[in-house]
């Protein structure tokens, strides 16, 4: 006897699971995963923001499974916290340590929740809750605390500017403790990006602008250290 419990399910959004899922199945290549059925050596590890906004895979362009390996967390952290010390998301260590990739990119992106709950929360309101969520606000908090003290966020701008700037600000900053961490092998190349779908950075939705090359941030240098045709894609709000 089927429970009262699945009776009650949402048969609209699981129709479309299904259906979604058959249409994926219907036009993969017969070899699809013929490469990767056995292991996965991705090209680049890309931490992104839980964020439905934003597709981990398709703003690369990548369509071969096995590329890009893509842990998420709000506000695309690259830590979590263990007894009270911050050490590196074994989302990010296990396909440098375990799948021989030497890549990783941090992504945030415009009018992040995350940052711009936390941005509230270090600037007087309450956690939002559940605790599952505090965390995570909880670990981003002190870095949003540091950016409003430097000289680099303009706290007298709108709100819409500070969020943008501290979102940015987040990026280099979870770009730094990735590369300053013991854990991660000094060839392991490091890039900050922040993927807008607002036109915050230029007019082009769903362009990835490149903040950060191996702790670089001045864009003049970026733009310089990529092929001519991609110097739009080189911005920064912080300069």
């Amino acid at each position: 006897m089927v429970g009262e419990d699945a009776q009650e399910h949402d048969d609209e959004v699981l129709e479309q699971l299904l259906g979604g899922n058959e249409t994926h199945v219907d036009d993969l290549p017969s070899e699809h995963f013929s490469a990767v059925k056995t292991g996965q050596h991705p090209d680049v590890v890309s931490i992104c923001c839980s964020d439905s906004r934003v597709p981990q895979e398709q703003m690369w362009g990548v369509d071969d499974p096995g590329t890009v390996f893509t842990p998420s967390n709000i506000g695309n952290q690259v830590w979590d916290d263990d007894d009270g010390e911050r050490i590196v998301d074994g989302g990010v260590l296990y396909p440098i340590y375990h799948a021989g990739t030497d890549v990783a990119t941090i992504v945030g992106h415009t009018g992040c929740g995350a940052v711009t709950t936390a941005y509230e929360v270090a600037t007087g309101a309450d956690e939002p809750g559940p605790r599952g969520v505090d965390k995570w606000i909880e670990l981003l908090v002190p870095v949003i605390e540091e950016a409003l003290e430097s000289d680099l966020i303009d706290a007298d701008a709108d709100r819409e500017t500070v969020i943008n700037q501290l979102v940015e600000y987040n990026v280099d900053y979870q770009a730094s403790f990735l590369r300053e961490s013991e854990d991660v092998p000094d060839e392991v190349d490091v890039y900050g990006f922040v993927y807008d779908f607002q036109g915050i950075y230029g007019n082009e939705d769903g362009r990835t602008y490149l903040v950060n090359v191996n702790g670089e941030t001045d864009p003049d240098v970026i733009a310089d250290l990529v092929p001519d045709r991609y110097e739009t894609s080189t911005h920064s709000l912080l300069y």
